[in-house]
């Protein structure tokens, strides 16, 4: 019996040495694991490649992208890493950040847009332009190889290239084969991983944006309009559906995406523009911005691409109607940055259109006005895989079979992406500036309402720019030279010359102006106002020297300027003076908590 008890004693204190064993052991991870803290991701910029990426192998750090566009790495350091690399000369460095794609739930109305009747492009196609030979390349959340994406309106193949910046993986031509289609059917029940195994899709699209987006930039599928003289007549849903594909994706399913990928995506697409000869640009994604406009490392990546010839459409954002809400990249004064509009389910009627509510407005921080135009992007319906994150989020807006219903200002980027297609194989010649030259010089007066004068606008140029775009108009237009004249991107990528808008902010009223007009707005959705079409005020800007104060208030949300390190660009005039806008964007060691996406969800009106 005593045996026994001993026995049952020894055991009793071999699991208590146990327990206080473990209880160490946990402790000690947890002691290690704070001393050890994970590395943050960041973007180190230098006068060079090498140069930035020799600076984070001498503090330790590990190299995760190469970004030769902006002479920039991706790298993960520690805190400790981090504060070594601030001591370095000629260095500068900015948190990584999270950005999305641009896109709203459609829940109300029957009827999806007929944005080729809207905008013009139906007529384009009647006379032989349609894109054919021009290239546009989508940087999203991937593609599906639906055939009317994969092939164009002569039925050729048109998906040239495929690159995945998030895996960092291309492939070359795509030609999609029957099972491709058979896998990705509506009737299919395989789980999207091993469709997308079986596919050999590079850029496969497990959100459904970027197949949305990128078909009603291209889609080849026909509809019957009518009949004439008894045969029936069809036309393509598409802006530009003779027009050939580059897919990039950079988003994953929940459309979520970080500046590293995003710029990454944008080195691919700048260093095989030849190769493919990409065009068009289509960036259908915002984030709110955090920075001068040429501070923004992803903002320096859109100005390479469009000073290397590439015309750059991207969104406005959809955290509108207030002013001051466009996100990066729309807020660079060189590109062409879309809002949305919708026709109030009446395409033959213009009289009766409406500014989406939710479109991000204008004007920028730098000053200025913002969005260039507006396009169609509510109720859009576009092709989608059934698979994708957002048919199966929201079942109700998709028809079953291969159509999705939604809305935002990534759609109406879509729209005039494909009318540059259009406009560039008319006139391959033009460039950037001109192309959003003639864009912009080609609109209609404005959204107004019906009956009103077509000199008074409905709508704040700060909420719809110049107007709503014509496709047939711009195409059969001969401007030139009208857009951003006064501004030179090169120097303002070498930091030798910043830029502000003509945009005011009056005091004693509370309203902007646009310099050297008689316009101005108290930032409500709805603001008659004087036509200010004419002359173009909206495009000239000044040089950023001193600095000029016009209005109140921190814009780097919640005061927290993201810009690490220390300027290394010599001669920048807008160092000295003061800054136009309170508040320091060169506080050391400030992150960044905010999203940048495909745009922010919201409900259509």
């Amino acid at each position: 019996m005593l045996m026994k008890h001993v026995r049952v004693a020894t055991g009793i204190l071999a699991i208590t040495l146990l327990m206080l064993l473990l209880t160490y052991q946990q402790q000690y991870s947890r002691s290690n694991a704070q001393a050890t803290p994970e590395p943050s991701a960041y973007i180190v910029q230098a006068a060079s490649l090498e140069q930035a990426a020799g600076a984070v192998k001498d503090v330790g750090g590990e190299i995760t992208h190469e970004l030769a566009i902006i002479n920039a790495v991706g790298a993960l350091l520690t805190d400790v890493q981090r504060n070594a690399l601030a001591a370095k000369q000629q260095i500068r460095f900015y948190r990584d950040r999270e950005t999305h794609i641009s896109a709203a739930v459609s829940s109300t109305g029957s009827g999806t847009v007929d944005y080729g009747l809207v905008v013009g492009s139906d007529a384009l196609h009647a006379e032989g332009i349609d894109g054919y030979g021009v290239t546009i390349a989508v940087i999203d959340t991937g593609i599906w190889d639906h055939e009317a994406i994969a092939k164009n309106s002569a039925g050729d193949y048109r998906i040239l290239a495929q690159y995945d910046a998030i895996d960092d993986q291309e492939s070359g031509l795509f030609t999609p084969s029957y099972l491709n289609y058979r896998l990705f059917s509506s009737e299919n029940i395989v789980p999207a991983s091993t469709l997308v195994a079986n596919t050999g899709l590079t850029a496969a699209d497990l959100s459904g944006h970027g197949t949305h987006v990128t078909s009603i930039a291209l889609n080849s599928d026909l509809v019957t309009t009518g009949k004439n003289k008894n045969s029936i007549v069809t036309r393509h849903i598409g802006i530009a559906p003779g027009a050939d594909l580059v897919a990039v994706k950079a988003f994953d399913a929940d459309g979520t995406g970080t500046y590293l990928d995003a710029i990454r995506a944008l080195d691919w697409v700048v260093s095989n523009k030849d190769e493919y000869e990409i065009a068009v640009l289509n960036l259908s994604f915002s984030a709110p911005p955090q920075s001068y406009y040429w501070d923004d490392p992803l903002n320096q990546a859109v100005m390479v691409a469009w000073q290397a010839g590439i015309v750059v459409v991207t969104s406005a954002g959809n955290t509108g109607p207030e002013p001051m809400t466009v996100g990066v990249p729309g807020n660079l004064p060189y590109v062409i940055t879309v809002g949305s509009m919708n026709d109030n389910y009446s395409p033959e009627d213009p009289n009766d259109d409406m500014l989406s509510y939710w479109s991000s407005a204008g004007p920028t921080y730098e000053a200025f006005v913002k969005p260039d135009l507006v396009a169609p992007g509510g109720h859009m319906s576009g092709l989608m895989p059934s698979y994708g994150y957002l048919p199966e989020t929201y079942p109700h807006l998709y028809d079953g079979g291969q159509y999705f219903k939604m809305s935002g200002t990534s759609q109406s980027t879509a729209v005039v992406s494909g009318l540059v297609a259009l406009l560039l194989q008319d006139e391959p010649w033009l460039s950037p500036d001109d192309v959003k030259c003639r864009l912009m010089s080609n609109v209609l007066v404005g959204i107004h309402s019906s009956g009103q004068d077509s000199g008074q606008l409905r709508y704040s140029p700060f909420q719809q720019g110049a107007g709503r775009v014509d496709a047939y108009e711009a195409v059969h237009g001969d401007q030139a030279g009208c857009a951003n004249g006064s501004l030179n991107i090169g120097r303002d990528l070498a930091g030798e010359e910043h830029y502000m808008g003509p945009a005011r902010w009056d005091e004693e009223t509370g309203e902007f102006y646009i310099e050297g007009t008689d316009y101005d707005w108290d930032g409500d959705l709805d603001q008659h106002g004087d036509s200010w079409v004419d002359g173009n005020p909206w495009i000239d800007g000044n040089p950023w020297i001193d600095g000029n104060p016009w209005i109140d208030g921190n814009p780097w949300l919640d005061g927290n300027p993201w810009l690490d390190g220390n300027p290394w660009l010599d001669g920048n005039p807008w160092l000295d003076g003061n800054p136009w806008i309170d508040g320091n964007p060169w506080i050391d060691g400030a992150g960044m908590t905010e999203t940048a996406t495909i745009n922010v969800w919201v409900w259509q009106d």
